[in-house]
Formats: C-alpha cells, structure tokens, sequence
C-alpha cells in the first residue's frame, strides 16, 4: 500500500512538472509572439515632462492595435534631471540602459529628451533596433556631426527617426503681447547643461526674423544663486513685461540641485512677472502660462511612428517631425496672485485652464 501511494505522489509531482514546464513554454511563446518596445526615460518616473510624452505614446500604440496581448513593454528611468545629472552619472546611466536593452533585445527603442539620446541612441545608430526620439531639443544635424546617424529630417536614413520639440516661443511671445498689449520685453533664463544649451539655440533658431513685437532676451545663468539674482534684476526692470524660465537644472554652491518644481515654487513666490510657460505642464506647477508645447501630442506623435515600424516601414524612412501642437493655458490662480485679468474671449480659447496652485 504505501509503495502504491509513493508511486501515486511520484507520478503525480511528474504529471505536475510536465504540465508546469508546458505552462512556462506557452508563456514563453506567448512572450515571443509579442513584439517589444523598450522605453528609455531620461526622466525619473512621473516627471511633468516625461510622463505626459510616455502617456501619448502608449495612446497611439493603442490606437494603432498595439497592446499587452501582442506588445511587451519594457522601461527605464535614468533620473537625470534630478539625481544622476552630472556628465559621469549620465554616461554610467547609458551604460546600464545598454545593458538592459542587450538583455530584453526590442525591435524598437522609444528614447525621452537628449541625455538619453545622447547616452545611449547614438551608441546605437546603425544597429538592428529602431529608434524612434520624443523631446529631442538639439539639432539633429548637431549629432549627426557627433557620429552619423541622420541623413536629413526629410530622409533621415539610418534606423532613427523622431520627434524634434519644437517650442513655439514666437506664438508663445504673440498670445502673451495679445493679453498684455504694449509688451516691451521678455526675459529668457536657460541653464549651462547640454540641454540648456540646446534651448536657448532653439530660442535663437525660432525667434530670428519672426515678426514678434517686443524684444527679448537671452540670460544664462550658471547656478542657483545667479538665477535668483537674475530674477531680483528682471522684477526691476520696468521694460520686463515677461519672463520664460527654461532654466530646468541649477545647482548651488554647495552641491545641491534644483529641477523645475523646485525653481518654478520659487519662482512663484519671489517674482511679480507673468511666466510663459515651456511645457503646458508648467502651469499645473503654478506658472501663469501661454501658448505651450503639448507634451503628450508630442509623445503621440512619436507612438504614431512606432506603430509604423511595427507596422513594417523602416524608422530611416519615416521623416523626423517638429512637435506639431501647442496648447493655451493658463493658471488662473497665478493670475490672480498677479493682478491679472485674462480677456475672457482668450480665456474661451483655452485649451485648459488651471484653477489650483501645487
């Protein structure tokens, strides 16, 4: 009787293995029939940049029939505005993402704003993953001279395409001289990192022979304490009707850093000017807003291209694009701290309206 009963549990732990083994076999297949997309963020997880883009593209995955019965999606966040900013935390992020991407092997790579481009994609040109960018802000003929990679944004060539974050500043400078006839000047901050450096050649680029009617100017400020004098200096000088705070990562003197949420709270607090808004998310952090890119049209447009190339078509055929979309907003909030009435007839052509300050 018991050698019956040892052969029943023996034979049972058998039959119990043959079918756990065929159960990691299907799921192994099932994992093989999807195709996968790795999502490379410069961003840390739920950043008021990188999270609307990802959202956008997950959105026209979706619309194009793409989702987790026949998509594997795979993501890493290398926090390089807040925490690993430096040029050797950055590259040591690259590698990390190299490896990751070697090991899940996607048929395309989705990467988020330059240092994540920079790091990793150019690494990449030639190889047999596609990459699609969202949120690139230097030129792409700039990293073409780095190592090739873009032909043209016509043709780009290669295996990479994308979206160039076009910023819209001259739109941005109209709506704002629309809600502030008799504009004087704007006053722009950018930072000293590449990406910084990249904005305020965006800046340039687009504001050169566009009929804006008032003048502007670019401020580069090193750190932390220089960007608050620079604010103090623009609060009292009577022609600044504006400023565009795009200087997104400072440090202090002591080593600490300072990402958006961080300046714009300042910023709120310690300045008189209306803010234009870079991103449309700006303005949920409290700044008062404009005509901004719209972050998540941005990603969608990016998504849009990799439903193409899961779709057959080769990223190197699929020409770069500006980010097409602005969106007007504003803070409703931030107006009232300043003294603003917004013209209700630009107020009914929002594309949002925030009613709250963080």
């Amino acid at each position: 009787m018991k050698n019956k009963i040892k052969y029943l549990f023996i034979s049972g732990l058998f039959i119990f293995f043959i079918i756990l083994s065929a159960g990691f076999l299907v799921c192994e297949a099932f994992s093989e029939s999807r195709q996968r997309i790795f999502m490379l963020h410069s961003y840390e997880a739920n950043d008021v940049c990188g999270q609307p883009q990802r959202d956008g593209v997950i959105a026209a995955l979706r619309k194009a029939g793409f989702d987790e019965t026949n998509l594997e999606i795979h993501e890493y966040y290398m926090n390089t505005k807040r925490k690993n900013n430096t040029p050797e935390l950055i590259e040591k992020q690259g590698y990390i993402a190299l490896k990751k991407i070697s090991v899940f092997r996607p048929q395309i790579l989705v990467a988020f704003d330059d240092n994540a481009f920079r790091s990793v994609c150019l690494s990449l040109a030639g190889s047999p993953v596609s990459i699609v960018f969202s949120g690139m802000n230097a030129q792409p003929e700039d990293y073409n001279r780095i190592r090739p990679c873009i032909n043209s944004r016509s043709h780009p060539g290669h295996n990479i395409t994308g979206v160039y974050e076009k910023l819209h500043i001259a739109t941005a400078i109209r709506v704002h001289s629309s809600v502030f006839p008799g504009l004087k000047k704007v006053m722009i901050f950018v930072d000293t990192s590449n990406v910084g450096k990249a904005i305020s050649k965006q800046i340039e680029i687009e504001l050169k022979d566009k009929s804006i009617n008032c003048a502007w100017e670019i401020k580069v400020v090193k750190n932390w304490e220089e960007y608050k004098e620079a604010l103090f200096s623009a609060n009292s000088d009577p022609d600044t009707g504006a400023i565009y705070p795009a200087a997104l990562l400072l440090k202090d003197k002591d080593g600490k850093s300072y990402a958006a949420p961080e300046i714009f709270a300042w910023t709120i607090k310690n300045s008189e000017k209306p803010e234009l808004a870079l991103n449309y998310s700006f303005t949920r952090l409290g700044l008062f807003g404009g005509a901004a890119v719209d972050f998540y049209f941005m990603g969608y447009q990016a998504g849009q291209m990799a439903a193409r190339i899961l779709k057959g078509e080769a990223a190197g055929d699929i020409p770069i694009e500006d980010a097409g979309r602005h969106a007007l907003v504003f803070n409703i909030k931030r107006a009232e701290q300043l003294g603003i009435t917004i013209p209700s007839d630009i107020l009914m052509a929002a594309d949002e309206v925030v009613l709250t300050t963080p």
